[in-house]
């Protein structure tokens, strides 16, 4: 029975194949895509209408001996599995993954390849992780933020009273440093609560967020950061509140210009202080323990030093920074508001480029 994904595909045949969670793609005879379900389009970080007919070399960057193999199995009818083979795609990312080939028609051969990504629960152990370390932050905040304000409301009252009190204005000096200063530590502890108000959700465009956070950024860096965009301008609205979004965002942004920044040898065109803001949509994806039908990812990318290694477990934890100047509470802000939106935030750092990535679900959830 001859197969053709991309013309005579069986409508049920089609519907089941959509709906797996299992990577299935189909190849001609001459390596070329004929069929990608919506799981592939996730593990590949692109969309069938983008690829169908082109070479899959376009799409994926493997080992000459993969590729020679393939062609072997296109030519002979071979089928053939192989395990923990590593993928690189166009984009820059990784994926580690086990697949299976077979030819599901003989004149022309055709070629079915079913990919199951064995970094996925690793993913998801690693975003349970983050979850859980947002809700024990959360409670420890909240803990430590009771114990601090109640005495700096003592000690502001106490100082108010005693300026009353002084006639001397050397003296009220003194008392106006500690109502000061117990005013900013105050205000540091609410920070470190992150947002206090509803969210107010309306109909919200992800890229009217983003070209907010670029303008600001392009005005705060005096134009010194090349802003780049690599959008996918068929995501569609959801609700959400755009102004705390634009916050978390910009959070995010700050700090990566702040990164690229460090650069040194500014000078070589490779080194230019750069922001990448780049959208996809994902499909059947899973957020924590919750799987989505459609969810926008959002990568925020610096070609900053990196992360260090052991700061990078952390950096969603109040008052970690790595920099002496930070207050260590925009990322715990961000991910607290992402978090109210059914999101999650996570980081990928090497030397030379950061990738702080935005998972936001699409569908109405809030």
């Amino acid at each position: 029975m001859s197969f053709r994904p991309s013309t005579t595909l069986n409508a049920g045949y089609k519907s089941i194949l959509d709906s797996l969670t299992t990577a299935v793609l189909v190849l001609g005879d001459d390596l070329t895509i004929r069929y990608l379900n919506p799981a592939a389009e996730n593990l590949f970080e692109t969309s069938l209408m983008r690829t169908q007919g082109t070479a899959l070399s376009d799409v994926l960057i493997d080992s000459e001996n993969a590729l020679r193999t393939l062609h072997a199995a296109a030519k002979n009818g071979q089928s053939y599995t192989r395990r923990e083979a590593e993928f690189a795609l166009l984009t820059g990312s990784r994926l580690m993954v086990d697949y299976s080939v077979s030819p599901i028609s003989i004149d022309p051969i055709e070629l079915l390849i079913e990919l199951q990504p064995i970094d996925r629960q690793l993913r998801i152990s690693r975003e349970e992780d983050i979850i859980s370390q947002q809700e024990a932050s959360r409670i420890l905040v909240r803990g430590m933020a009771h114990e601090i304000k109640n005495p700096l409301g003592g000690i502001r009252g106490a100082a108010q009273l005693l300026d009353r009190e002084l006639d001397s204005d050397g003296q009220r000096e003194y008392t106006q440093v500690i109502i000061n200063e117990a005013d900013r530590l105050r205000s540091l502890v609410d920070r470190m609560l992150g947002p206090n108000k509803a969210l107010q959700i309306a109909p919200t465009n992800i890229h009217e967020v983003l070209e907010r956070v670029r303008t600001l950024i392009e005005a705060e860096s005096r134009g010194k950061v090349q802003l780049q965009r690599d959008y996918d301008p068929s995501i569609p609205e959801f609700s959400g509140d755009k102004e705390q979004l634009i916050q978390a965002v910009l959070n995010i942004a700050r700090n990566a210009m702040e990164a690229a920044f460090e650069n040194e040898n500014a000078s070589r065109e490779d080194t230019v202080p750069t922001i990448t803001f780049r959208t996809r949509t994902l499909r059947q994806f899973t957020i924590g323990h919750q799987r989505h039908r459609l969810v926008c990812r959002i990568d925020i990318i610096d070609n900053g030093p990196g992360i260090p290694a052991d700061l990078l477990q952390n950096v969603f934890y109040p008052m970690i920074s790595g920099r002496a100047s930070g207050t260590g509470l925009g990322l715990s802000i961000t991910q607290s508001i992402i978090g109210q939106h059914r999101g999650l935030v996570e980081c990928e750092s090497e030397p030379g480029k950061t990738d702080f990535i935005i998972f936001l679900p699409l569908e109405d959830t809030l």
